[in-house]
């Protein structure tokens, strides 16, 4: 099939389009290129746009397609809050014009979406997929709206669309502002890993290999209508991930700072995953060792991520965030 994937020089995107592509699949992508798009996250030579999904003319561009896997958005609560705008226009505008273009030609679509739609999570609790949306921050409020957008598409007009929501990602080529790259390179500078609140936060941790056979799974198998959540039962506090982070590169537990919390700061996010796992998907990396083996990836490819870090969008937004946090 031809396959257009947005937002895939991103984290998540960027390792789908390697997957799709050595499945033998004809895969364009289109991309903004905002400060997370990074062309060197795709294969040389891949078939790569730059455009916006809120734009119709620059949807176009791309031609007739069979389907639509929508990984663009912007995704970082922290920014959402110093920010909102950009946020509704990608994640509920961009989707409402992808969901009209798989209307008009009878594509189908994927809409990867987030746990955090859910919002805060009771212990005992896990999310199901019909549980109602309670987001807490301007990036999850405006995934519920392009989730709303996808489900009313495909009652109203008949989209072929389906929507996965996965828990918190991790793996190579993550954009080093999010919590396991932040830390693991800030540890391997030598500098204060800055711990929102106590660090007891409790996340279900997914490898990006794990996540993306999920996504594979509901674009050639899934629904339309349905939505799938993708999880790996992994759940661990911020805290020990920051302890685990300076236990395997041997640094000073000192380096970690509680710092003052994120506002709105969720507790705890779980989802319940039997739907996905009866179409055949299951996780197969192990929290420890995939944390430990992306940390390994961090300190053997300075190359990739110094240059971020380096870069004037990383560190304006880097003491916006954290200047005042770490003085006190």
């Amino acid at each position: 099939m031809r396959l257009l994937v947005t937002g895939g020089a991103g984290f998540i995107g960027s390792h789908f389009v390697k997957r799709m592509l050595a499945a033998g699949e004809d895969v364009v992508v289109l991309d903004k290129f905002t400060y997370a798009g990074n062309p060197g996250n795709l294969p040389k030579g891949a078939d790569c746009r730059r455009g916006d999904v809120a734009v119709r003319e620059d949807v176009d561009q791309i031609g007739p397609v069979d389907a639509i896997v929508n990984f663009a958005a912007e995704t970082h609560v922290d920014r959402s809050i110093l920010g909102p705008e950009e946020f509704v226009r990608t994640d509920v505008l961009g989707a409402l014009v992808l969901l009209r273009l798989a209307e008009e030609t009878s594509a189908r679509l994927v809409h990867v979406s987030t746990d955090e739609v859910y919002g805060d999570v009771e212990p005992g609790w896990s999310s199901r997929e019909d549980d109602p949306l309670r987001p807490s921050s301007p990036y999850s409020a405006s995934k519920a709206g392009g989730d709303l957008q996808v489900l009313a598409a495909v009652r109203t007009f008949g989209a072929n669309a389906s929507i996965t929501r996965g828990s918190n990602t991790y793996g190579p080529n993550q954009y080093p502002e999010k919590v396991l790259p932040l830390f693991t390179t800030n540890a391997l500078d030598g500098d204060l890993l800055p711990l929102y609140g106590d660090g007891r936060q409790i996340r279900d941790w997914l490898h990006v290999d794990d996540h993306c056979a999920a996504i594979e799974l509901v674009l050639r198998r899934g629904e339309a209508g349905e939505v799938y959540n993708v999880g790996a039962n992994e759940e661990h506090e911020n805290a020990e991930l920051a302890r685990l982070i300076v236990d395997h590169l041997g640094v000073d537990p000192a380096l970690i700072r509680h710092v003052e919390d994120r506002a709105g700061h969720d507790r705890r996010y779980s989802l319940e995953t039997t739907k996905i796992r009866s179409l055949g998907w299951s996780p197969r990396r192990e929290w420890d060792e995939g944390i430990r083996s992306t940390i390994d990836w961090y300190r053997d490819n300075r190359e990739w991520w110094e240059p971020i870090k380096r870069s004037t969008n990383f560190r304006e937004y880097y003491a916006k965030q954290y200047a005042a946090r770490l003085a006190t």
